[in-house]
């Protein structure tokens, strides 16, 4: 049991499944706050909760001004710039739309990976798992939602989310370079914190008084998605620095995001129910892990027998 919890690809898929909850949590939330300051006091939230959990200041304050420039790097890139796009282009386009494009993100983040790491490169394998990834995203997502007739598809929209999903690739690659010596709760806890913070101080000018009106499911939305942040964050900054980890590989398990949405949708929302086109979806995108499985096994295999041969 103890090996389960700290296996690389069971951690995965759990953050994963806490992202894929944020759907149902920012799509209430919103009926009461503006986008970016929603946003931002979700994720300074978040921060100060990682920060409590620490528990030990000396240890975190030397750690913070050891490294103040690098946590400072990650949390205007991937809170600030990468959900200011993201927010942005969501509220330009239709939502099938959207899920299509912010499900290709382990497309993006794959590419990124292939010119920064010698070790993480692109193989047609790899790239059979990710086509059918993206294939089955927007399956799901446009069996979902149909696309009203007579909207047009905002260039705009399209060109935000496309650069948020190239930042996503950059930002992951950062992560996974991070000094030796920072600990990936210190790192996410201030990273959030400082973003969150960003956002808030960018919203005031942009959106004004964010609050729109007080409600119970509010706060118990705001409350959950400052905790999936923390805990999904936390964990995937963590496998992003294991020795071994690839993070092209680690961000396939992404295309679990929309199957664990529309599953939880169809769960929660009184007016979606599954239908076969989603199902279909979720099939493709279940083979293209089997496929990234099959590469992942097929590299280990390899990398013993050079092993054997070198001893």
């Amino acid at each position: 049991m103890k090996n389960l919890f700290s296996n690389t690809i069971f951690l995965a898929i759990i953050a994963c499944l806490l992202w894929s909850s944020a759907f149902v949590g920012v799509k209430i939330g919103l009926q009461y706050h503006t986008p970016f300051q929603f946003a931002g006091v979700r994720f300074t939230l978040s921060g100060l909760m990682l920060m409590l959990y620490f528990n030990q200041y000396s240890r975190y304050r030397n750690q913070l001004l050891e490294n103040w420039r690098f946590i400072g790097s990650v949390a205007l890139l991937q809170t600030v710039i990468q959900y200011m796009l993201f927010y942005a282009g969501l509220d330009l386009l239709p939502a099938s739309i959207s899920a299509s494009i912010i499900g290709a993100s382990p497309l993006f983040i794959s590419i990124v990976s292939h010119f920064s790491f010698h070790d993480d490169k692109m193989d047609w394998i790899k790239s059979i798992s990710i086509l059918l990834g993206v294939v089955g995203v927007g399956i799901i997502s446009f069996g979902r939602s149909e696309l009203p007739s007579g909207v047009k598809i905002s260039i705009l929209g399209v060109s935000l989310l496309l650069l948020n999903n190239v930042i996503s690739g950059f930002s992951n690659v950062l992560v996974a370079k991070k000094p030796a010596m920072l600990s990936p709760i210190v790192l996410s806890s201030t990273s959030l914190f400082l973003g969150g913070l960003g956002l808030i101080a960018i919203s005031i000018p942009v959106e004004g008084y964010g609050i729109k009106a007080v409600a119970p499911e509010y706060f118990v939305a705001l409350a959950w998605l400052s905790f999936l942040s923390a805990a999904a964050f936390t964990i995937w900054f963590t496998l992003l620095q294991r020795p071994g980890v690839k993070v092209s590989e680690l961000n396939t398990w992404k295309f679990l995001v929309p199957v664990a949405g529309a599953i939880l949708s169809w769960i929660i929302m009184p007016d979606e129910s599954p239908d076969f086109v989603s199902l279909f979806g979720m099939l493709v995108i279940a083979m293209a892990l089997l496929v990234l499985n099959y590469s992942n096994r097929r590299a280990a295999k390899r990398v013993r027998l050079q092993s054997l041969k070198a001893n």
